[in-house]
């Protein structure tokens, strides 16, 4: 069985919004990928953990697939905003890529894409920094059609390369159609409610979406 497409050996994961399911899409395709995983910003911990724990804990990888963050900021807030609390300028000369120690680097970013890491900077241009394509994480429900449409649209004039979008919630034909047509983008598949996050199913989620 193969990808489909084959994806590229490193991308960005990110998304319409906060909480949309960026990290456990990462943690899905580092662990159907076996690769390495990099969250450059950081900014607070959810439940006690960062993402980098939350992935290393799913995937129960050792710490060879991990790449420390460039900044962890303090406080669950937008990054600019975290960083000024912690007394830090998040500089963007400060990002290098690391060097994978397997096939594959997901890197996820913070929140969408016109969140800002500084005054002048925003997620976006780290991605456009980075020289990375991106794969784009939205909700499946009510609204997602505009959120989605308007982050491609955005991604393209910046001249990012889409690799595709996946969806998370409940299954929705209907949205899932009109993003593929109006985005003229391709969507992997919808990740489904899972009633334990675990090595186990996420690998079977991955299975499920991402290979034929």
């Amino acid at each position: 069985m193969k990808v489909i497409p084959k994806l590229p050996d490193k991308f960005f994961v990110t998304g319409t919004d906060t909480g949309i399911g960026k990290t456990l899409v990462s943690a899905m395709l580092t662990i159907g990928l076996h690769a390495d995983y990099w969250k450059p910003v950081q900014s607070g911990l959810d439940e006690g953990m960062t993402d980098t724990q939350r992935v290393k804990k799913w995937t129960r990888f050792d710490d060879s697939h991990f790449h420390k963050e460039t900044y962890l900021l303090s406080e669950p807030l937008s990054p600019h905003a975290s960083a000024a609390i912690d007394g830090v300028t998040i500089q963007m000369r400060n990002f290098q890529i690391p060097e994978p120690r397997h096939e594959y680097l997901i890197v996820e970013g913070a929140g969408g894409l016109m969140v800002p890491l500084n005054d002048q900077d925003m997620i976006i241009g780290l991605i456009k920094m980075l020289k990375l394509p991106v794969l784009l994480v939205a909700r499946s429900s009510l609204g997602t059609i505009n959120h989605t449409l308007l982050t491609l649209e955005q991604l393209r004039r910046y001249d990012i390369r889409v690799l595709g979008v996946v969806l998370n919630g409940p299954d929705n034909p209907g949205n899932t159609e009109a993003i593929e047509k109006y985005g003229d983008v391709n969507v992997f598949g919808t990740v489904q409610a899972l009633e334990e996050i675990n090595k186990e199913t996420i690998k079977n989620e991955f299975k499920r979406i991402f290979l034929a």
